[in-house]
């Protein structure tokens, strides 16, 4: 029956909803009369004139106030004042009619009357919400919301609405209430949270503190780590003020909450030193750090971006993102895509001289260390030349600032990816010593969150899908930072730099990524598949360092690191080449590339004073193949 009647039309139930109303007024009306008239003097047909009129009155101001419009599971305090705005009104009416009837003294036979009537048509609405919402309940999921304040209320009123999750205990550490009740949901004490999975059959706990610090929701999340269900969070605070998510749109637990690492904010004048009211390039713009790059830089209104892309794809990309965002933050700055390599000087040259750039922040690299272990000769085209290119056509045309953006791999360097980054520090450097026109200067930082090939998106889905996490070593270790503080940061730092200035972003406190597997795969409600524990549910597997690569980095090559005017950006103190040697060490580098020779390759870079100590052998796929066929019966022709 009840299904039949929740699977009527609109129309129909809203039209049993009058005539249910009806019968409640006609009801409270006639409870009020024998109620209130116990010598029977009064005559009744007086009153039931009175009330045939007021009673259409009545149903038109509920209708005007939108009464049956509302849906009654989702029955609010807006539907409950038209109910309470309705029956005054009645009372009133009928006391007016009254009096010109002559029917006196019944004052309290109205009273009675609008008591009655608020309990069947406001109170059973009430109780037929509760009712449907209870059935609605049985299928949802039970959660546990960790915040009773203004986010856990607004979460749990959503997801009261929704069909998915069924808020049934708020925990909160203020003692002030805790042992209360916040729309009809108890709240308990973080320290109850074990005992409260188990009584209230939870599965789920949502975090519902988007505004606090990182530092305060890793505190939280290393309390909640052990516990066999998964954890989720609402939206951030900006992205709930900028109406770009919803409350209820809830999301894994971001690795940035378990670095508990909280940004700073930037220094408005060194963010808009090179940027405000300036012709702006980025190479590399489609890539991570690019991309994040010309997001920062839209933000503090630059006369124009030039887009520097060689991908068509993530150029168009990035294109229509920025075109957005300037309608949205800075509606006077151009957009510039450009199509183009960093290896072609004249194609540089020709952009930066067009548009008369003055800025020019240089993210366009090969940054995968298997990959150009794999692809030597391109991965130092790239990088190495790229630069050397870059930076030439900006002393050209020109600009004022070239901010190369480095990689904490180019200290020490173990593999082509690093001792290519180094060698493009290096070549900065010399520029500088041999021009003062254009300010060069170059940001070294390790691992950003989110970018192409991080390990945290690949670990969440490996997860996901059942395992196993794959780890490259049980000791290795790796400084992350988010893409836009490294992005902010990198602005920032261009605009100290006096000429050949290498900074140095503080990471942090280095992660261990086995450890980091492990966290994520507990936040999810899972258990590690070990030997302590053999009926887990995700293996860790060990695969082994992969080409090139070394269990930690770092940021510094002599140790030394001064002061700047932002707490979070160092100056390293390190040697250069003077420009003389610094060319003749690229001639011989283009030669080399040029034939493809990736021995030699290899000993110029161990003999270019980076401390180049690779950690294997050539891994270039080309040269290794080539290698057996000029051996064998193809010797005689020579590979190009």
């Amino acid at each position: 029956m009840l299904t039949w009647m929740l699977g009527l039309p609109r129309s129909v139930k809203r039209l049993l909803s009058v005539f249910a109303d009806i019968g409640f007024l006609i009801s409270s009306l006639f409870a009020a009369f024998f109620l209130t008239q116990q010598n029977g003097q009064t005559d009744i047909s007086q009153i039931a004139i009175s009330f045939a009129i007021t009673l259409p009155i009545t149903l038109l101001i509920f209708t005007k106030l939108g009464l049956y419009r509302a849906v009654i599971r989702y029955i609010g305090q807006h539907a409950l004042g038209a109910v309470l705005t309705g029956i005054v009104s009645s009372a009133f009416v009928l006391m007016l009619l009254f009096s010109i009837t002559g029917v006196h003294d019944k004052g309290n036979l109205i009273f009675v009357y609008a008591v009655l009537a608020m309990l069947t048509s406001g109170g059973l609405r009430l109780l037929a919400r509760m009712f449907l919402g209870q059935r609605n309940n049985g299928h949802k999921e039970r959660v546990l919301i960790y915040g009773a304040g203004s986010s856990g209320r607004q979460l749990a009123q959503a997801l009261m609405n929704g069909e998915q999750y069924n808020p049934v205990v708020f925990v909160d550490d203020d003692t002030t209430l805790q042992r209360s009740t916040i729309l009809g949901i108890p709240v308990g004490a973080p320290s109850q949270i074990s005992s409260q999975i188990k009584a209230f059959n939870i599965s789920r706990i949502l975090l519902a503190v988007p505004s606090a610090s990182r530092a305060r929701r890793r505190e939280v999340l290393d309390t909640l780590e052990e516990l066999p269900i998964p954890v989720q969070s609402v939206p951030g605070m900006s992205d709930l003020v900028s109406g770009t998510m919803r409350i209820d749109e809830l999301q894994d637990v971001k690795i940035e909450d378990l670095l508990g690492r909280d940004p700073v904010n930037p220094s408005d004048r060194l963010i808009k030193a090179n940027t405000q009211d300036k012709v702006v390039m980025v190479t590399g713009a489609g890539g991570s750090i690019g991309s994040e790059l010309c997001r920062q830089i839209v933000i503090c209104q630059p006369k124009a971006l030039v887009l520097f892309e060689l991908s068509e794809f993530a150029l168009y990309n990035i294109e229509q993102e920025l075109k957005a965002l300037v309608a949205q933050r800075s509606p006077h700055t151009r957009i510039v895509p450009v199509l183009g390599s960093a290896q072609d000087l004249n194609r540089l040259q020709s952009v930066m001289a067009s548009f008369n750039v003055t800025t020019v922040y240089h993210a366009a690299a090969y940054k995968h260390v298997p990959l150009v272990e794999f692809n030597v000769a391109e991965g130092v085209r790239n990088n190495v030349f790229g630069t050397w290119h870059a930076a030439e056509a900006a002393i050209n045309a020109g600009v004022d600032t070239f901010v190369l953006i480095s990689t904490d791999k180019a200290v020490r360097p173990t593999n082509i990816m690093g001792a290519s980054k180094r060698l493009a520090e290096l070549v900065l450097q010399a520029l500088s010593l041999r021009q003062s026109g254009t300010r060069f200067c170059m940001v070294r930082f390790g691992n950003v969150l989110g970018s192409s090939g991080s390990v945290v998106p690949l670990f969440r889905e490996q997860i996901r899908r059942g395992g196993p996490v794959t780890v490259t070593h049980k000791d290795i270790i790796r400084y992350f930072m988010t893409i836009p503080e490294a992005a902010q940061l990198v602005i920032q730092a261009g605009a100290m730099g006096k000429g050949g200035d290498v900074f140095v972003l503080d990471m942090g406190e280095p992660v261990k990524i086995a450890d980091l597997a492990r966290r994520m795969i507990h936040l999810m409600g899972l258990e590690v598949k070990d030997d302590i524990h053999p009926n887990g549910d995700i293996e860790i597997h060990f695969t082994g360092l992969r080409p090139g690569e070394k269990l930690y980095e770092e940021l510094l090559i002599g140790g030394e690191e001064l002061p700047t005017e932002h707490p979070r950006i160092m100056k390293a103190n390190e040697s250069a080449l003077d420009w003389p040697q610094m060319l003749q060490l690229l001639q011989a580098m283009h030669s080399a590339c040029d034939a493809y020779d990736i021995n030699t390759i290899r000993d110029l870079l161990l003999n270019s004073h980076i401390a180049f100590a690779p950690s294997d052998e050539n891994c270039d796929l080309v040269d290794n193949q080539r290698e057996p066929l000029l051996s064998g019966k193809l010797k005689n022709i020579r590979v190009v």
